[in-house]
């Protein structure tokens, strides 16, 4: 499995030959898209700039919600959960994604905005190897609040997303103030390249740089 960020919530997962890409962005946010051929497309929130499915190439299967895939040999369940910390009311629903390959568990939260996950999510993210989470606050959890979810998660690896960058118009919290508060110090890669053998015993922090 190849694990690559291109700023902001968008990554791409190239995995048993197939390519999966997650929110990409529009040039709305301050960045500009990267083009490239996607197998399956994955899509957490309705937020205008962070949906460009213009910028993708190929004939892609599309999951924007809730619901159950299995493609070439990749389970994807996606769960609802909510854009804010008062059920929806603010800023809508989100969808966490799980997804199995390669005998790796990953989950990618999207645009969460609960502070603590729910009992009903937990139950679903059991033994989650990778876990992918926003730190940068604003419409989503900060850094104390992904914290708070990690350690309920109690991943394998840890790679944070939706943070400030150079470019993004978005005022978004830094990546050093996460480091700070989870205490964790990081290991960083151009993309994440990984093996259910590589997987390591404890918690490891994986910052990945924009490509």
């Amino acid at each position: 499995m190849i694990i690559t960020w291109f700023g902001l919530s968008f990554f791409k997962i190239e995995t048993k030959g197939s390519i999966i890409a997650i929110d990409p962005y529009t040039e709305e946010s301050g960045l500009k898209p990267p083009r490239f051929k996607t197998d399956i497309l994955l899509v957490s929130h309705n937020h205008t700039e962070s949906k460009d499915k213009n910028s993708l190439m190929g004939e892609y299967f599309l999951l924007e919600g809730p619901g159950e895939i299995e493609k070439a040999g990749i389970f994807i369940e996606g769960i609802n959960s909510y854009h804010d910390n008062q059920s929806g009311k603010q800023n809508g629903t989100n969808t966490i994604y799980l997804i199995q390959t390669e005998d790796i568990k990953l989950v990618y939260l999207g645009d969460l905005g609960e502070k603590k996950l729910r009992d009903e999510t937990l139950e679903k993210l059991e033994d989650i190897d990778i876990l992918i989470i926003p730190i940068g606050g604003k419409d989503t959890i900060g850094s104390e609040e992904a914290t708070s979810i990690i350690n309920q998660i109690e991943p394998k690896i840890v790679i944070p997303m939706n943070y400030k960058i150079p470019g993004i118009k978005a005022k978004l919290g830094d990546l050093d103030e996460f480091i700070k508060t989870c205490a964790k110090k990081p290991e960083t890669l151009d993309k994440l390249t990984i093996k259910k053998n590589d997987l390591p015993s404890g918690t490891k922090l994986i910052v990945l740089n924009k490509q």
